[in-house]
């Protein structure tokens, strides 16, 4: 199977001619890296590449996250006819997104590089071979990701140091760079601690599309920017799939009648797929919150619900004012519509190009003009 014509194809798609990543992205097997993954097509199905060569070739060597793993279930143990539910829980997060990352991280040639999250173990590759497998450490949670990830470098010729570690735990090991393709909430201290004096992380912020880059600074914290990019990853779990979710409430959500009833002048959006940056500042200014979305020929329904027991719905049918119902200790809709308040009010959010200060313990103080934040846990 000649693979390389469909790696040079997806270097001069993902990066410019004079890109020190091209060479990288060009001779990097990724379909060796991921030999099944899970498709989506109103239930999750596994896909094998063996059985199906040109697909394999096209899905490994286009611009998209190749999924490999649903709740507890990786691709490569499932049987046909699996049906796994749950959340992913690993994948091979798409080659632009991981050279946007390590761009962000401005690596030097002489950099040692933590890779938290090895997935398929593919950011693992690029860094080796542009730097040379002994700067690269590469940790995931999950220890039969991180093994079969080291098997198949292994067989592709690089060996990075790979380690089943939970990436919010210590870290044993300094670096130069820590770059992150999960996300975080707040910063770990234990990479403040890892990073070299001068050395610089980028990650992203749990729920939110927050890119945030950062030089550790000499009291032990860092300094640096939100980033105006933007991207979304896992967040870090501790075990082998993340606890559930607020199921039961988000069914309460969709039929009770709430103990506040009103009407609300912004049309009904789906936050989670349309609108990140809404959702990223909602997520900074009341954390938690789960988001559901349904739309039908005439019917919009949102429903959001939180931890400590507050819920909203609000439904829209066709360009009618929506209905909102709430419940709880917060009302959640009045919460969006203060953020899509200061939008009009503002022309935009303060989000994205805000400065950055990061204590040693890993609170995330952000600041742009007179607006501030803390995110901590």
């Amino acid at each position: 199977m000649d693979w390389h014509p469909y790696a040079h194809a997806l270097a001069g798609r993902v990066t410019h001619p004079g890109s020190r990543w091209r060479d990288a992205v060009a001779n990097i097997p990724r379909h060796h890296l991921v030999p099944a993954w899970w498709t989506w097509n109103d239930r999750w199905k596994v896909r094998r590449g063996p059985d199906d060569e040109a697909a394999w070739l096209d899905a490994a060597y286009s611009d998209r996250t190749l999924v490999t793993k649903i709740g507890t279930l990786h691709a490569d143990h499932a049987e046909p006819g699996d049906e796994p539910t749950g959340r992913p829980t690993s994948s091979s997060t798409l080659p632009t997104l991981v050279l946007q990352m390590y761009r962000h991280a401005r690596i030097g040639e002489k950099d040692t590089v933590l890779d938290v999250g090895v997935g398929s173990g593919y950011g693992a590759a690029l860094l080796c071979h542009l730097l040379g497998e002994d700067q690269v450490i590469s940790i995931d949670v999950d220890n039969y990701v991180t093994t079969v990830a080291a098997r198949r470098l292994a067989d592709i010729g690089y060996h990075p140091r790979i380690a089943p570690l939970d990436a919010t735990g210590t870290i044993p090991w300094a670096a130069d760079r820590i770059v992150a393709m999960v996300a975080v909430r707040p910063i770990p201290a234990s990479w403040l601690t890892a990073l070299n004096p001068g050395g610089r992380l980028v990650t992203t912020i749990t729920n939110t599309s927050l890119i945030v880059s950062a030089v550790k600074t000499a009291d032990g914290g860092a300094v640096g920017t939100v980033e105006r990019d933007w991207a979304i990853f896992m967040k870090t779990r501790t075990g082998g799939d993340y606890p559930p979710g607020l199921t039961g409430l988000v069914a309460t959500a969709r039929t009770a009648e709430g103990e506040h009833v009103a009407m609300t002048h912004y049309p009904v959006l789906d936050i989670e797929e349309d609108a990140w940056e809404l959702r990223s500042m909602l997520e900074v200014t009341c954390p938690g919150i789960e988001h559901s979305y349904h739309e039908d020929a005439s019917t919009r329904t949102a429903v959001m619900v939180h931890p400590d027991g507050s819920w909203a719905r609000a439904v829209q049918v066709d360009h009618a004012r929506p209905v909102v119902h709430q419940a709880g200790p917060h009302r959640l809709w009045d919460e969006l519509d203060r953020v899509r308040d200061y939008w009009l009010q503002h022309g935009s959010l303060p989000l994205y190009g805000a400065r950055v200060r990061i204590t040693p313990d890993g609170t995330i103080h952000l600041q742009r003009g007179r607006w501030k934040a803390t995110i901590t846990g």
